[in-house]
Formats: structure tokens, C-alpha cells, sequence
């Protein structure tokens, strides 16, 4: 009796078995559809190709080959996987303190969200933003660490600008410019004075 319910339950007990699994990706992701579709490694010599890779709304990343998830399988149908989450641990961030969150890419690219309300990013090339306005509104400081920014629009500073450096404004230095009439008794003004 014992044999035939076994038997009976063998096919139920290996879909249940195989309903949720490791994948290795395998190949780059096709991120041209409206659901990026991956070919992932499962079990020893088992690939699925064509399988859907659900993301979160608002985020969107195309993993490396290699990375690492877990599918799972309707019903425990292996021609019916979706792949549910996706890392990498060759590139994930480690370290962050408890409620932190970041972004990062395999190229070392971060935004990081840290504790005391404070965040982060390090680009190694460029950060672009392309807005109509943007506004900088800050407490206390805003700090760019960087040997350039351009702006190709309008800045408008409600605030006083202090420059450690040269200010130079169409080709003309404040630091070297002379002009006259604006010391008192008409000498002369900007640059070193005696």
C-alpha cells in the first residue's frame, strides 16, 4: 500500500522539487523586449533560454554573464521559469551599515544612500544631469569633489560665491584684470595692489 502511494507522489514530489532553483546566467541579456529575457544555467548540463527576468518598477539593470539568481518554475514546470532576482557577488558593494542602500555597476560606479541623511556618488568618468532646472537646496553643504563642472545653461546663487581660485568670466580673469575708477581717487582696481 505504502509502494503505490509512493509511487502516486514521486511525480508530485520531484515538481515540487524542481518548482524553485539556482540559475547561473549564461549569455547577455535580451533587453529589447518589454521583459528582458536571459538563457541561464540550472542544474549539471541544464539550460533554459527565452526565460523572463522580472524586475522592480522604477529600476532596471542588465546583469553580466555569470551573475547569479534563482528561478522559479510554475506549477514546477521547467519550460515555464521566471527568473525572480538577479546579483552579482563579483561586483556587490559589502559594508554598508544597517538601512543603507546603493547602485552600483561592475565598473565601480556608486550611488549610495548612508545613514545620517547623507548620499554619495563616484563616477569614474562623468555625471550628467539633463533637466530644464535643477536645484540645489541644502541645509548646511553640498560638496563636489571633482577637476571640472560645466554647466552649458544660466546659474542663478541666491547666496554669496567664494572662489580659492581664479573666476574667469568670457576670457577675462578677475584675478589679473585691471580696471580704473573703482578705488577711491581713480586708481586702479582688480589684480595686486601696491
Amino acid at each position: 500500500m505504502m509502494a503505490t502511494i509512493n509511487k502516486l507522489l514521486d511525480p508530485l514530489r520531484r515538481r515540487m522539487r524542481l518548482m524553485i532553483g539556482r540559475a547561473v546566467l549564461a549569455a547577455a541579456a535580451d533587453d529589447s523586449k518589454g521583459v528582458q529575457l536571459v538563457q541561464v544555467k540550472l542544474l549539471d548540463g541544464e539550460v533554459a533560454d527565452g526565460v523572463e527576468r522580472m524586475q522592480s518598477y522604477g529600476y532596471t539593470s542588465v546583469p553580466l554573464a555569470g551573475a547569479e539568481g534563482v528561478m522559479a518554475c510554475v506549477s514546477g514546470d521547467r519550460n515555464h521559469g521566471i527568473v525572480v532576482v538577479m546579483d552579482d557577488r563579483r561586483y556587490r558593494l559589502k559594508n554598508l551599515q544597517p538601512g543603507e542602500v546603493a547602485l552600483y555597476t561592475d565598473e565601480g560606479d556608486t550611488i549610495v544612500m548612508k545613514r545620517g541623511r547623507k548620499i554619495e556618488v563616484t563616477a569614474g568618468a562623468e555625471v550628467t544631469v539633463t533637466a530644464p532646472v535643477v536645484k540645489v537646496e541644502a541645509s548646511t553643504k553640498v560638496t563636489l569633489t571633482t577637476p571640472l563642472v560645466e554647466m552649458t545653461q544660466d546659474l542663478s546663487v541666491g547666496g554669496s560665491i567664494t572662489a580659492a581660485g581664479d573666476v574667469t568670466a568670457d576670457g577675462i580673469s578677475l584675478k589679473t584684470h585691471l580696471t580704473t575708477g573703482v578705488v577711491p581717487g581713480g586708481g586702479l582696481s582688480g589684480g595686486p595692489q601696491p
